[in-house]
């Protein structure tokens, strides 16, 4: 991946009123029939002020999301196709959007390609930016080295607006509002050509998904010409089934093995995020092996984890922070240490109650009171100390006198006592 979220940041902070510098903008909204209800085609900077910050939102939000996610950096696939595709997106880059023809071309490869049930609208806008240079301190300086021009593609969905109830002021009364079609933030989008190390890269295009959205690989064929890639939701979701799968209908066996992978997953991607500088890591056929295998996964089913893998995510193979479930990885830790604290409880419980039995038989085997009569008293002395024993009053009293010498000491019930 050449492209680095500086990039992109860069890109998106120049989308404000002072500093954005879009030229053309076109668009063409489409109906549920793929019908072209309108086109239109107008200056950015002589857009009204409502319209050129809703549309500003709507670029902006083509340029966010994460790298490698939601965020995809696409290559051109190596055939005549794409390469005929590459070189139409450089010409209606270099038209600053006003070849009519060049721009129907795109409506179309769209609308053909685009699988959505409602309306939506495409949108284009073209730009220019200046490339300023950064002096090696990283501070920008006013000089530019170069030219960045690009185009910003956006497709997005129009809805009725909900139901509600709204002031009608023709009628001075309260009524059901009139519903409108809303324009919604991008379902998908692309940035060609890709702004990459502060500068131009024609064999690369930046391509955003709505996150949790289908990746629309028809799209990035068809459309762009370029090799499909997953989205960070799509490859986690495939990884999920590929292992899963491979237990059969060994439920329980397969959430077992599944979570114990994941949890593996968890410290290597926590390890190279504590060192930025570290590539992510690339979960490889090799390396789902060795987790399959620490895991303790029967060699069969490990066999056929590594067959579906390979056919999945062939020569693809996703990066780890990409499949890593931490919502599942959180949860099973949080019930595996709530496990460990209730199987302690239940230990000491017994543990107490074993204690209890044992006091309560001792309890039996003592002379205690018994229909009320007064418990005997028994002593354990040497002969030579049970000759010196005696009974006295003390304090009006009857006691049992033991005389004790020097060092000696006493317990009574099992208990040091003190004298």
């Amino acid at each position: 991946m050449n492209i680095t979220k500086g990039d992109v940041l860069e890109l998106r902070r120049r989308l404000k009123k002072t500093e954005c510098t879009f030229g053309n903008l076109c668009g063409c909204y489409v109906n549920s029939g793929k019908q072209v209800v309108v086109k239109f085609s107008e200056p950015f900077s002589e857009l009204e002020e409502d319209e050129f910050y809703k549309y500003l939102e709507i670029a902006k939000k083509t340029l966010s999301g994460t790298l490698g996610s939601n965020l995809l950096e696409l290559e051109f696939d190596r055939n005549e196709a794409a390469e005929e595709r590459q070189k139409y997106l450089l010409l209606l880059k270099s038209s600053k959007l006003t070849n009519e023809e060049l721009l129907d071309r795109l409506y179309e490869q769209v609308i053909e390609q685009y699988a959505y049930p409602g309306n939506y609208l495409i949108l284009v806008y073209h730009d220019i930016y200046d490339v300023p240079s950064k002096a090696t301190s990283g501070e920008e300086q006013e000089e530019s080295e170069e030219i960045y021009e690009y185009i910003l593609c956006a497709v997005c969905p129009v809805e009725l607006a909900k139901p509600a109830l709204g002031y009608r002021e023709d009628e001075n009364r309260i009524g059901a509002r009139v519903r409108d079609w809303v324009v919604g933030l991008p379902d998908l989008g692309f940035v060609y050509p890709a702004f990459s190390n502060r500068g131009s890269d024609v064999n690369a295009v930046m391509y955003y998904v709505k996150t949790g959205k289908s990746s629309h690989p028809e799209f990035i064929e068809n459309v762009l010409g370029c090799v499909s890639q997953r989205t960070a939701a799509e490859d986690k979701q495939a990884f999920e089934s590929v292992v899963k799968n491979a237990f059969g209908e060994d439920e329980e066996q397969a959430d077992a093995a599944f979570f114990k992978i994941q949890k593996t997953i968890s410290g290597m991607v926590a390890e190279r995020e504590e060192d930025e500088s570290l590539p992510p890591v690339s979960l490889t056929a090799e390396t789902l092996a060795d987790l399959a295998a620490e895991a303790e996964v029967p060699e069969s089913v490990r066999e056929q984890i590594g067959k579906s893998y390979a056919h999945v995510f062939g020569e693809m193979p996703p990066a780890a922070h990409n499949v890593l479930d931490n919502k599942l990885v959180e949860e099973g830790t949080r019930r595996a240490h709530t496990a460990q604290l209730e199987q302690k409880v239940t230990a000491l419980q017994q543990e107490l109650a074993a204690q209890a039995a044992g006091r309560a038989e001792e309890d039996d085997a003592a002379p205690w009171k018994e229909d009320g009569a007064a418990a005997p008293i028994e002593l354990r002395v040497p002969e030579s100390k049970a000759e010196r024993i005696h009974t006295g009053m003390v304090g009006g009293q009857k006691c049992l006198l033991i005389p004790l010498d020097e060092g000696e000491s006493a317990r009574i019930n099992g208990k040091e006592t003190l004298l």
